[in-house]
């Protein structure tokens, strides 16, 4: 048997070359999801609604940072309508955030889906 060489294929403790470049690479890729992720959650993604009444921003942990009104979008007898702009405002910014964190990922992972 050559010097240096395991039985087993040499490696770190008999373990095969081929398993531990693959562990390597899983590492890899797992500190690049993280690196990844904070970068997202570091991001804000803005909509708009009521062609520009209401403003809503939301972080990438997907939590409201910031919600503006146009003081024309008060209308005491249609509430309703601005209630109706915000949810719209909202849900449109959340889409956003999840739209980038899949894209995002999907580069890393190669399309495949890990539930993010």
């Amino acid at each position: 048997m050559a010097k240096g060489k395991s039985f087993l294929g040499g490696g770190f403790g008999g373990m095969p070359q081929r398993q531990m470049d693959m562990m390597k690479q899983a590492q890899k890729m797992q500190q690049d999801m993280v690196r990844m992720q904070e970068e997202l959650e570091a991001q804000t993604y803005e909509a708009t609604a009521g062609g520009g009444m209401v403003r809503a921003v939301v972080s990438g942990k997907k939590e409201l940072t910031s919600l503006t009104i146009d003081p024309e979008a008060v209308d005491p007898d249609d509430v309703e309508m601005l209630q109706d702009m915000v949810v719209a405002a909202v849900n449109e910014a959340l889409r956003a955030s999840e739209a980038a964190a899949s894209e995002t990922m999907g580069k890393l992972t190669g399309g495949m889906n890990f539930g993010f």
